[in-house]
């Protein structure tokens, strides 16, 4: 079989999906493996933000190519595992991205977007797919305000989320975000992939180091967490490179 014949099966679960939480609808796109509809197996899923920037290599500013990683991955024998992509709200993503109250963009409607999440679309993936759906099989993960929230959304519900791929994440944008993550209580089999590039801004690898040096911290205190500190010295804050760390994320996280 060729590389092409193990390409996941890419299918709009909605272009205007319902996200009553915000009174807004957001595209939403599920990444099954190739061979989904040949077997019964059930799989562990990945909720990734950003959807726009995940396999469209049209995008502005690149993509993860994440169905061309996924694709590779199946021919090694990873492939067993369902993406479920969300659209960001365009220039509501700040926004809709923040957990905290910011003096330049107000009041952050994350919260709200975690319970759209946790209440609405997770159900509805878990019921029409064949999901593993509890918190050791499901993930969260995203990049740069993407990579914000999903963090949030991993510390603040540790028993719907038990891995988190945070690439680059904004940790600029708020403290409290290592205050939460003092006092995150894993619950058994919690995973944390954390990535950033020495060429980012001048705040983004420092405030990564600050974030693992507290996760370290809490597991010398005894909390599980397996945790994973990847740094690229070369990279900067766009999609190529989180389109390389992508692959070794997923290895590490789920296989």
């Amino acid at each position: 079989m060729t590389t092409t014949e193990f390409s996941p099966i890419i299918k709009v679960i909605e272009e205007a999906y319902e996200i009553p939480h915000l009174n807004a609808t957001r595209k939403i796109s599920a990444l099954l493996p190739h061979d989904y509809y040949h077997t019964d197996k059930r799989y562990p899923v990945l909720y990734l933000q950003d959807g726009q920037n995940l396999f469209n290599p049209l995008a502005p500013y690149g993509d993860w190519a994440i169905d061309k990683s996924m694709a590779k991955l199946a021919e090694q024998g990873f492939g067993d595992l369902i993406i479920i992509a969300v659209d960001h709200g365009e220039e509501e993503r700040i926004s809709e991205y923040l957990p905290y109250y910011h003096p330049r963009f107000g009041e952050g409607k994350g919260k709200f977007y975690i319970q759209f999440m946790i209440e609405k679309l997770i159900p509805y993936i878990n019921k029409n797919y064949r999901t593993l759906p509890d918190f050791e099989h499901t993930g969260i993960g995203g990049s740069s305000m993407g990579g914000l929230i999903s963090l949030h959304a991993g510390l603040k519900n540790p028993g719907v989320f038990g891995k988190m791929m945070i690439f680059s994440p904004s940790l600029w944008i708020s403290k409290m975000i290592f205050d939460h993550t003092k006092t995150f209580k894993p619950l058994e089999e919690s995973k944390i992939y954390l990535y950033a590039g020495g060429k980012e801004s001048i705040e983004h690898l420092p405030n990564a180091q600050k974030l693992g040096s507290i996760i370290k911290e809490k597991m010398i205190n005894g909390y599980h967490i397996d945790f994973h500190f990847s740094i690229n010295d070369e990279g900067s804050h766009a999609e190529i490179y989180w389109r390389q760390e992508f692959p070794k994320a997923i290895k590490w996280l789920f296989f």
